[in-house]
C-alpha cells in the first residue's frame, strides 16, 4: 500500500534535528565557512566545537544513521535517511556533526564491504569515529570520469603494487589521511575489468599534491581550494592494500557511487527548501510598486513554480529511496540516475528564482544564495555528468518498450479503427 505518513516516533527525531541543526550546525556555517573547514581535524578552535554537537548526536541515536548496526549505524533504510538529509542539507557542517560527510560515507561503506580486516581498524574505525577525514581518487585531468580514458596505473612488483600517474580533483586530499586510488592493473582487459581499487596512506613515498585547485567559489590566491590535482610518482603499497580482487575497481566504485547519489539527492531537497522559505519570507517582507511583492504575480508564478518543482522532485528521491528499500539491488538504477539529472535543473531554477527576489541582497555574501548559486554546476558534474545519467534513464526505460510489430505504430488509428470492428462485427451488423 501507498503511505506518505511518518510514524510519530522518528518524526520526534526529525523534529530534534531540524532545531539541532538550525540551532547548532547553522551557526557553524557562518564561522567557518571555507569549504575545506569540515574536514580540516587539525583545527582545534573548530573541533572543540564539533565534538561535543557529535555527542548530542550520538546520544539520540542517530549518528552514522546510513550505516547497518554491524558498523555502528541505526540501519533505518533509505526512506528515513530520505527525511534525514533533507534536513541536513539545510547545512554544510551538519552531515560533518551527523558523521555522514561525503566522500568519507562512501569510502566507508566500501572499506567494510571490501577491506582487509587491518584495513578496517587502521582506517574504517577511526574515520567511522570521526577522527581522520579520507579522499576518493578517481578521475584524472585527460579523462574526467570516463574510466575508459584511464592511464593511472598500478603494476605488481614482487610483494607490493607501483601506483604511477596522475589524477584530478581528489576531494580532501589535502586534509585525508589516506586515499582510496582507481589504478589500471590490466589495460588490455575488458573496460569493466582494466582496474582496481588501493588503499593508499596519503603519507606514502611518492604521493605528491601538485596544487589544491579552488572551485568557483573558493580563492587561489588564498589556498582555499580542497580538490587535490595528484600525482602517483612510484608509489608503492603492499598487495594487501587492494579492495576487493585484481579487476574490481569498476565494481567497487559502482557500490559507493549509487549510494552517494541518491544521498546528494536527499540533501538537495533540503538546500532547495531552505532558499524556498527564503524565497517566501522575502516576498512576504519588501514593497515594490506601490505593494508586497507576493501580491505581484510574477513573484506568485515564482513561488507556485518553485512549490511545484519541489514537491514532484521530492517525491521522485522518495520513491527511490523506497525501491532501494523494498526491491532487489539494483533496481533502484533508473530512478538514482532520474534523481542525479533532476536535481541540477531543480536546484538551479529555485536558487535562480530566490536570489533574483532578493535582488542587489542576493547576489551578495550577506546571504547564502549566492555562493549556493554559484557551487550550482559542480553538482551537475559530481558523481558522473548529467548527460551520462540521461542516458542510464533512456537505456533503463526503452527497456521496457518494443518495436511496432508491424508497418503503422500501435497507436495507428486506421489499423485499431478496423481490429475494433473486427471484434464488435455482429453488433454492427445488426445480428
Amino acid at each position: 500500500m501507498w503511505d506518505f505518513s511518518t510514524e510519530p516516533e522518528f518524526q520526534e527525531k526529525l523534529d530534534w534535528m531540524a532545531r539541532f541543526v538550525r540551532e547548532e550546525c547553522e551557526p557553524l556555517d557562518l564561522l567557518f565557512p571555507h569549504g575545506g573547514d569540515p574536514y580540516d581535524v587539525r583545527n582545534t578552535m573548530s573541533r572543540a566545537i564539533l565534538k561535543p554537537l557529535q555527542e548530542q548526536v550520538r546520544a539520540q541515536g542517530l549518528w552514522a544513521c546510513h550505516l547497518g548496526p554491524e558498523l555502528g549505524g541505526q540501519g533505518f533504510g533509505q526512506l528515513k535517511l530520505a527525511l534525514m538529509n533533507e534536513i541536513l542539507g539545510r547545512s554544510y557542517w551538519a552531515p560533518t556533526v551527523f558523521g555522514t560527510a561525503a566522500p568519507d560515507t562512501g569510502n566507508a561503506e566500501i572499506l567494510a564491504m571490501f577491506g582487509t580486516e587491518e584495513q578496517k581498524k587502521r582506517y574504517l574505525q577511526p574515520l567511522l569515529d570521526g577522527e581522520i577525514v579520507s579522499s576518493f581518487s578517481m578521475t584524472e585531468p585527460q579523462a574526467g570520469a570516463d574510466p575508459k580514458e584511464f592511464v593511472c596505473s598500478a603494476t605488481r612488483d614482487g610483494d607490493e603494487w607501483v601506483i604511477d600517474g596522475e589524477k584530478w580533483f581528489s576531494s580532501n586530499a589535502r586534509y585525508a589521511e589516506f586515499l582510496i586510488v582507481m589504478a589500471v592493473t590490466d589495460p588490455d582487459a575488458a573496460p569493466h575489468r582494466r582496474m582496481s581499487m588501493l588503499v593508499v596512506p596519503t603519507d606514502t613515498p611518492g604521493v605528491e599534491i601538485l596544487r589544491n585547485v579552488g572551485t568557483i567559489n573558493e580563492r587561489d590566491e588564498l589556498d582555499e581550494g580542497i580538490h587535490g590535482y595528484l600525482r602517483y610518482n612510484q608509489v608503492r603499497v603492499p598487495l594487501d592494500a587492494m579492495l576487493g580482487e585484481p579487476g574490481d575497481g569498476f565494481k567497487v566504485a559502482q557500490a559507493r557511487l549509487g549510494g552517494g547519489r541518491v544521498h546528494h539527492a536527499m540533501r538537495v531537497v533540503g538546500k532547495c527548501q531552505r532558499a524556498f522559505d527564503m524565497m517566501c519570507e522575502r516576498a512576504l517582507s519588501r514593497r515594490t510598486q506601490g505593494k508586497l511583492l507576493a501580491e505581484h504575480q510574477f513573484v506568485q508564478g515564482f513561488i507556485a513554480d518553485s512549490a511545484i518543482q519541489l514537491e514532484m522532485y521530492r517525491l521522485l528521491v522518495l520513491k527511490t529511496a523506497w525501491i532501494i528499500d523494498h526491491e532487489p539491488h539494483g533496481a533502484a538504477r533508473k530512478h538514482i540516475a532520474m534523481c542525479k539529472v533532476a536535481l541540477t535543473e531543480v536546484q538551479h531554477d529555485i536558487l535562480q528564482r530566490a536570489l533574483h527576489l532578493h535582488g542587489s541582497l542576493g547576489v551578495t555574501h550577506e546571504t547564502p544564495l549566492g555562493e549556493w548559486w554559484a557551487g550550482e554546476p559542480h553538482l551537475g558534474l559530481a558523481d558522473g555528468p548529467t548527460e551520462v545519467h540521461k542516458v542510464t534513464v533512456s537505456k533503463q526505460v526503452l527497456k521496457g518498450y518494443q518495436p511496432a510489430p508491424g508497418l503503422f505504430p500501435t497507436e495507428h488509428i486506421p489499423t485499431r479503427r478496423a481490429a475494433a470492428r473486427a471484434k464488435y462485427a455482429s453488433v454492427l451488423e445488426g445480428r
